[in-house]
């Protein structure tokens, strides 16, 4: 009994979302800090949005935690994604069920995952310096065109649609 009121520690989530073109070849990074611990994780596709990555980064993010009702501190360089929560749009568009939203399939998913743990998003400036936006940065990249640079061939990104292009 007394391990299930044992406090956890807090989970820092720093994510990024690249694409080569807008849409083009894309790819997430994310950098977990948790009592010491350190986790990245990296995913890329053929063809998709700097929009979509930047929220799949925080999806993996969050898929990747073991319990629930964590505290998760998000830090992203992304308005888009930062905003969607911070300024209501997310709730707005759930109200109006993601009609005329873009990646209404990601928000869905990042909804679900959302809801098991307590999370405060942070926008920190991108390529301004923070060692774990670089980072994630980097990984993103290396997903997305870095793979395609070398050669290897990228799997489509399932959700992705023409209509995904815009800003919102």
């Amino acid at each position: 009994m007394a391990e299930q009121n044992q406090q956890r520690p807090p989970i820092f989530l720093f994510t990024d979302g690249a694409s080569s073109g807008n849409p083009g070849p894309g790819g997430y990074g994310v950098v977990l800090k948790c009592a010491g611990r350190e986790m990245e994780m990296s995913g890329g596709f053929s063809v998709t949005t700097n929009n979509r990555m930047e929220l799949l980064a925080v999806i993996k993010g969050l898929e990747a935690i073991r319990w629930q009702n964590a505290e998760v501190h998000v830090y992203s360089d992304s308005s888009y994604v930062v905003n969607a929560i911070n300024k209501g749009w997310l709730a707005n568009w759930q109200r109006k069920g993601y009609a005329k939203v873009k990646n209404p399939d990601l928000w869905m998913r990042f909804s679900n995952l959302y809801k098991l743990h307590r999370v405060t998003f942070h926008w920190i400036k991108g390529h301004a310096g923070n060692p774990e936006n670089e980072r994630c940065d980097a990984l993103a990249v290396a997903a997305g065109a870095g793979a395609v640079a070398s050669g290897k061939v990228l799997p489509p990104d399932p959700g992705y649609t023409p209509d995904d292009s815009g800003l919102l």
